[in-house]
């Protein structure tokens, strides 16, 4: 990633020439300011929120929504002040994106009729099953239309009021710029998209709107839906009411061009360069997914592959998991506060770091220790709550080196449970890409990624960087969308950048291989688990 000389950037900034993304994870809200220049990254900043468990739906509230982000901004204009001497006033371009799915729907005053109930939730069960039958398409658990068609089954009162629905990017960028756009990527989570037509499948509007005339009279889901538009596109103008929801002291000057909001599914291929046909990636979060563009379309119906699409149109076959590297950081937390305990306290990052490396020395197959990372249900591996567990035989090896692994293990299991179903279409994948934060200890995640897929991993200088810079580049690509996507990324992002590619190494292959065996007889454990816990984890 380019670093401007102080000058430069202050120029940059004051002219109102920078570029910002902003990106809703499931943990932090990240800010990023660019340049021009794409790979130049003038600010950063943050803010870190939780998600809550409310009446059994995960949730967060609208109001963090905006106290976040507005954290978030400040934060980065104190960072471009400390680095530059300067802040911006107005901007050239901005972006948002937010984690994918979910369901947030409102009446004709724009008011929220329920909670927003996020990709986590698993109660759409029976909504997902009828749809998929409907369809004859996978409609996972956490798509938009599974939760709209479960409030449907349910009879619940609100659904006779919906004038709009969308995405938290969505939403965001509605307020922002009054307009109800969404990405297509985005938008491919909400509803099934026709690539032929880049908007929502024509055909499949008709089967539902038939399916629930009944049930819902008068509901029109296409009217439902945000407008569905390519990279690229300009997505509006940052109003009045939106520069000042953004940042309340008001020095923020309306104007900016937006470009279509997306979900960090889209915005992970962005920052990873991985746009075209038989390129793939792996964003590993709260959450954990494989992004695959698809050569030509698969042969069969899959529940663990959900086909969704790039930020310009093109089909994608998607791995999605609920769990990703969040019980890692537990147990990483619990031994940095053992350490501070002991009178020898650890940074975060430095512990990440060290018990990182102790994986190292583990076990290929992590010497018979599994670790399951579920905190939420996960559909792939059929389990319908989480219980984190950490399971071993007892002859097995329990050593820290051993139980690292496990866990890093555990972090790309369910990954690998679905990308074995992507193996078995004959998919090609050229190169896998990755980013997040578990990558940023240099080699090591990305050396047991390789090992799980059996496929080169590579890592470019801007992984940890992700979402909030990804979409932020694709706020700069609306200032040249004559340029093919794929193309404007190989030349004007990542034309030099530099790349550390992991081949997997045939131990570590097929350690990881016995290791996936044992952890898929052992779901069985974990299903006990939350059969006789209960699904908010109290003994019936």
């Amino acid at each position: 990633m380019s670093t401007p000389d102080a000058e430069t950037a202050a120029e940059v900034i004051r002219s109102g020439r920078g570029r910002l993304g902003i990106e809703l994870g499931s943990t932090r809200i990240k800010a990023c300011l660019i340049g021009h220049d794409p790979r130049t990254v003038l600010a950063v900043g943050s803010f870190t929120w939780e998600n809550a468990l409310e009446d059994g739906l995960w949730t967060y509230s609208l109001e963090e929504v905006w106290s976040g982000l507005q954290a978030a901004y400040a934060d980065l204009l104190d960072d471009a002040e400390r680095r530059h001497g300067a802040r911006p006033a107005t901007l050239a371009s901005i972006g948002i994106s937010a984690m994918m799915h979910g369901y947030l729907a409102f009446d004709a005053d724009g008011e929220l009729l329920v909670p927003f109930r996020t990709w986590r939730n698993t109660n759409t069960g029976p909504a997902a099953k009828e749809l998929t039958a409907l369809f004859e398409t996978n409609i996972p658990l956490r798509w938009s239309i599974a939760h709209l068609h479960q409030a449907v089954i349910d009879q619940e009162p609100h659904v006779s009021q919906i004038d709009f629905m969308t995405t938290l990017a969505g939403y965001v960028h509605w307020r922002l710029t009054g307009r109800k756009v969404l990405g297509i990527g985005d938008a491919s989570g909400m509803f099934p998209i026709d690539s032929a037509t880049n908007t929502y499948d024509a055909e499949l509007l008709k089967r539902y709107d038939t399916l629930v005339a009944r049930t819902a009279p008068g509901l029109e889901v296409a009217r439902l839906l945000p407008e569905a538009l390519v990279a690229g596109t300009n997505a509006g103008l940052l109003t009045e009411a939106g520069a000042a929801l953004l940042d309340p002291t008001g020095a923020l000057q309306a104007g900016a061009v937006f470009c279509p909001p997306e979900g960090d599914a889209g915005t992970g291929m962005v920052a990873t360069c991985s746009v075209a046909p038989r390129t793939g990636n792996v964003s590993a979060g709260t959450s954990i997914f494989a992004m695959v563009v698809l050569e030509r379309p698969l042969a069969g119906l899959h529940h663990e592959l959900d086909l969704v699409t790039t930020p310009a149109g093109a089909p994608v076959a998607m791995v999605h998991c609920n769990n990703g590297a969040s019980e890692l950081a537990a147990w990483v937390q619990l031994f940095t506060r053992f350490a501070a305990a002991a009178g020898v306290p650890v940074a975060t990052d430095a512990a990440f770091s060290t018990l990182l490396h102790e994986a190292l020395e583990g076990e290929a197959d992590a010497g018979g220790l599994l670790a399951y990372n579920h905190l939420a249900g996960e559909p792939i591996a059929g389990l319908s709550g989480g219980r984190p567990l950490v399971v071993r035989t007892p002859d097995s090896d329990f050593t820290l080196a051993n139980f690292m692994r496990a866990q890093v293990y555990g972090v790309f299991a369910t990954l690998a449970l679905g990308m074995r179903v992507l193996a078995s279409e004959n998919v090609t994948i050229d190169r896998m890409f990755a980013h997040g934060g578990v990558f940023r200890t240099a080699g090591i995640a990305q050396r047991f990624l390789a090992g799980a897929l059996n496929a080169p991993v590579s890592v470019a200088e801007s992984a940890s960087e992700g979402g909030a810079w990804g979409i932020a580049v694709l706020s700069a690509f609306v200032s040249d969308p004559s340029e093919d996507l794929d193309h404007f990324l190989r030349t004007s992002v990542f034309g030099d950048a530099e790349f550390e590619t992991t081949d997997p190494r045939p131990d570590d292959a097929a350690g990881f291989s016995a290791y996936l065996d044992r952890y898929s007889a052992g779901l069985a454990v974990q299903r006990a688990a939350i059969d006789s816990l209960g699904l908010n984890g109290a003994t019936p």
